[in-house]
């Protein structure tokens, strides 16, 4: 695979919404089949405890999974291990799925409940997310995407109505899109002040580029780019270097 960079600095924010774009907003790309994602949740706790809005919008990391899923074997080494214990630090469970869905329409419900039912957004998003990694319910199975979109009190004809008319998916085209003008290479993946982040880095690089965003006004102060060493993070390469769910490649 190739090496991660440490950033890539662009001249202009992207917009999403009307009056996006400033240094104290985060866009965070995610996949409710990719476990950096799932256990990157706590990097989003970091920004926002900082004051950083957190806007999560969609990427399917593997659109080649096909509609019924796929079978996936044991996971086990140094990275699984790793991932692991960053879920029991976030205090996420974690129980490896036998298969890998199609996500991409969870990731249409997700979005359109995102932009027409703000309120109940992140219940539905914690929610799948903890249906994969947590319950092993297929997030290609629409009827599990219907009971928790109910429990978040959404309405579900009115989502079922967006993701027969394509209006939904059409949502996850456009921030996919946005993700493609930027070299996102997969998930996760954070712009802010003009940073791409690409990957799960160490929770300390990610409070480290908080704190001096917070601090310096302007958004000019470099994202920290030393890599911890071997002593510091045992297998680190493995555990961050490629931590990333990237397209059309094996998932971990």
């Amino acid at each position: 695979m190739p090496e991660i960079p440490d950033s890539i600095l662009l001249d202009e924010p992207p917009t999403v919404a009307k009056g996006s774009g400033s240094a104290r907003q985060v866009l965070h790309w995610y996949d409710f089949l990719c476990p950096f994602c799932y256990v990157g949740q706590q990097r989003n706790t970091i920004f926002k405890s900082h004051g950083f809005e957190v806007i999560d919008i969609p990427f399917e990391a593997h659109p080649e999974i096909p509609p019924e899923g796929r079978a996936i074997g044991e996971r086990s080494g140094p990275m699984y291990a790793h991932i692991e214990e960053e879920a029991r630090t976030a205090g996420l469970p974690l129980a490896w799925p036998e298969r890998l869905p199609n996500t991409r329409m969870a990731l249409a419900a997700a979005e359109w409940t995102r932009r027409h039912v703000p309120q109940s957004f992140r219940a539905l998003e914690k929610a799948l997310f903890a249906a994969h990694f947590a319950l092993g319910e297929d997030l290609g199975d629409r009827d599990i995407i219907d009971a928790h979109a109910a429990e978040a009190g959404i309405d579900v004809a009115a989502m079922h109505a967006a993701l027969d008319a394509g209006s939904a998916y059409a949502l996850v085209d456009q921030s996919e899109r946005l993700a493609k003008s930027l070299s996102v290479p997969g998930t996760p993946a954070w712009f802010v002040s003009g940073r791409l982040i690409p990957g799960l880095y160490p929770r300390e690089q990610f409070e480290q580029l908080a704190q001096a965003l917070t601090t310096v006004n302007d958004g000019s102060a470099k994202i920290p780019t030393r890599r911890p060493t071997s002593a510091e993070a045992p297998s680190v390469e493995a555990a961050f270097g490629n931590a990333a769910c990237l397209i059309a490649k094996e998932h971990p």
